[in-house]
């Protein structure tokens, strides 16, 4: 357990090891050609580095309420299960049974090491199987997004299930496995179904236009209707329980219309656009991600004046890293593409830089 740096700075040691890094990747686009032998030698010595870093930095980290919100929440299952404790919550029921296995071979820094494992290793996966020598570049997108390291130390489950669904997409054409790994995310968090339910479209409208005008249109639909919709979705029973009392709470802490993420959120959008019509990128998995993406963040849009409406968010914010940078890892549009791409990797860290002195302030 990494108990030597405080809990008060132990996020402000990742962001800045991961300014480091980035800073250097940019050092790198202005030296070296994406294809020369010392950037792909940087890249795959610094990735797996990176790789085995951040899991054993956040896996190891110490069990806090204080610092990492819900981890104690499930610590104190994880030890009750120790102690033969029963199941009892009727709630995203799988996790617990996951936590009950666990414990009764291994300890509870153990369970958390594990699970952290279960968290990065698809995002290293996904960018291993559509990247190739390229992959540090997605991997470090991932890694410097703006919520990864909330939804690995607090929001657990919605963080874990998430990156179960990046490993299905990793088996796009192997559909049983691809529906294996979905089953799981939506056992581990039924809000899974929203992503599930928008990739499934994709197979039957492809059609990445249409959906950039939905998305579009629930803005003006948000700004001036959102109450209908929160209150329409609510009545619905979108989800389970705790997503329909995010909805309905009446201990709203922030229900403004957020900007501020609708502006982050646009990253994404604008990529997309920028890519498919004006340099016309053609690509079937790539549309496919974006369309999920859009439906997702859309969904997000039209209440994000609900409680806690960044729970919503993350129900597409998972998939921005890989969809800014996939084009440029896929096709060569610039020619001096390693440099774009190195400063399309800090603009993209640079929110969350910002963030941690504004957001977490």
């Amino acid at each position: 357990m990494i108990n030597f740096i405080p809990l008060q700075h132990y996020y402000e040691v990742y962001i800045y090891f991961t300014l480091c890094l980035v800073i250097i990747n940019l050092l790198h686009g202005y030296s070296l050609n994406l294809d020369h032998d010392k950037n792909l030698k940087f890249l795959r010595s610094t990735g797996f580095i990176l790789l085995v870093l951040i899991i054993l930095y956040i896996g190891l980290r110490p069990i806090s309420g204080y610092a990492f919100g819900d981890m104690i929440t499930y610590a104190r299952y994880y030890n009750g299960y120790m102690m033969g404790a029963e199941i009892t919550s009727n709630k995203d029921v799988f996790f617990h049974y996951y936590m009950k296995a666990a414990s009764q071979i291994m300890g509870v820094h153990a369970f958390f090491l594990i699970t952290t494992f279960i968290y990065v290793w698809p995002m290293y996966l996904l960018s291993k199987v559509h990247f190739k020598e390229y992959w540090f570049y997605s991997f470090l997108m991932f890694i410097v997004s703006f919520s990864f390291f909330s939804y690995g130390t607090n929001g657990i489950r919605n963080g874990l299930a998430t990156s179960l669904f990046l490993w299905g997409l990793c088996y796009t054409r192997k559909k049983i496995i691809m529906s294996f790994f979905f089953l799981i995310a939506m056992l581990l968090h039924k809000t899974l179904l929203l992503p599930i339910a928008a990739f499934g479209l994709t197979y039957l409208y492809n059609v990445p236009k249409t959906y950039f005008k939905l998305w579009l249109f629930a803005i003006p639909l948000s700004f001036f209707l959102g109450s209908l919709f929160i209150a329409l979705f609510t009545s619905l029973g979108f989800g389970d329980d705790r997503l329909t009392a995010y909805l309905s709470g009446t201990s709203q802490t922030d229900t403004r219309f957020r900007w501020d993420f609708l502006f982050y959120s646009a990253f994404p959008v604008f990529a997309g656009y920028y890519f498919i019509f004006i340099k016309k990128f053609n690509d079937v998995f790539y549309n496919q991600i974006l369309i999920t993406y859009l439906i997702c963040n859309g969904f997000w849009i039209l209440v994000i004046r609900a409680n806690f409406s960044n729970r919503f968010a993350y129900l597409s914010w998972f998939l921005m890293a890989i969809i800014i940078i996939y084009p440029l890892l896929k096709q060569k549009f610039f020619n001096n593409q390693q440099l774009i791409i190195a400063k399309v990797v800090t603009a993209y860290f640079l929110f969350t830089f910002l963030m941690f002195f504004i957001y977490y302030a």
